[in-house]
């Protein structure tokens, strides 16, 4: 049975996500639309409720004097009140959408939330997420410096991959979280992730070791960190590909002189 997390977790959390957005200059924070954990109590729903729209994919960057941590609440609220995946959406405790510095140069960016993850809302905080955090800390960079996402918003059932029109929901608020961040690199972990970010059916292994261009960006591809957990022997691969990560952002590579 999962552990929840303590107090202290849920507070240490919340603390991260709002030195994020002190760091970007915001100084008051817009209401957030925060979903309460599914309870026993029914809720009367419309007789018959309108059916989703797609969601619009729209700059919110020109002339709007926001910071960029101002921006991400914009997108974050509108992620909150999304119901274009009925079953993500019944299946939720909230949704999970991004932590980090908004200005970040790169991004770490996964397939979806956990378990841990739903109901902390906060991306890789499992035990994926500790090894993630082994892995930023061993390459000489704070997690806070950094910004991670994951490709789907809300946690699919039993952890399952998410499904093709799931991820086609979800693009335009990716996309809207890139675009204000505007991250010079994005390290793609896993199949899920480097498959929708590129657009393409190739395998991880094939993705891996080399930078994507991308829309202005470098995208490297590397294995999950879940995947590390039952394969430990790909660890040294994922070494390899944080070496050519470090090397093409001009920073130093830890035990190397």
């Amino acid at each position: 049975q999962m552990e929840r997390p303590s107090v202290e977790q849920l507070r240490r959390g919340r603390r991260q996500k709002f030195q994020s957005l002190l760091r970007s200059g915001l100084r008051s924070v817009p209401a957030i639309r925060e979903q309460a954990p599914a309870t026993s109590i029914e809720v009367a729903q419309p007789e018959e409720p309108d059916p989703p729209s797609a969601v619009p994919v729209v700059s919110i960057q020109e002339g709007s004097g926001m910071s960029q941590a101002e921006r991400l609440q914009v997108i974050e609220q509108d992620v909150a009140g999304c119901q274009l995946c009925p079953e993500l959406v019944k299946n939720r405790t909230q949704t999970v959408f991004g932590v980090g510095n908004p200005d970040a140069r790169l991004c770490f960016m996964g397939e979806a939330p956990g378990a841990d993850e739903d109901i902390q809302g906060i991306p890789f905080v499992g035990r994926a997420g500790k090894l993630l955090t082994q892995i930023i800390e061993g390459c000489g960079i704070s997690r806070d410096d950094i910004y991670i996402l994951n490709t789907l918003k809300c946690r699919p059932p039993g952890n399952r991959n998410p499904l093709p029109e799931e991820a086609s929901h979800c693009a335009g608020f990716l996309a809207r979280q890139l675009d204000v961040i505007n991250p010079e690199f994005i390290c793609c972990l896993g199949a899920v992730a480097a498959q929708n970010l590129l657009d393409t059916s190739e395998t991880i292994g094939r993705l891996r070791g080399r930078f994507h261009p991308l829309d202005g960006r470098q995208v490297l591809c590397t294995y999950h960190p879940a995947y590390l957990l039952r394969n430990p022997s790909a660890k040294r691969q994922v070494w390899e590909d944080m070496q050519i990560l470090l090397k093409e952002m001009g920073l130093p590579i830890p035990g190397k002189g």
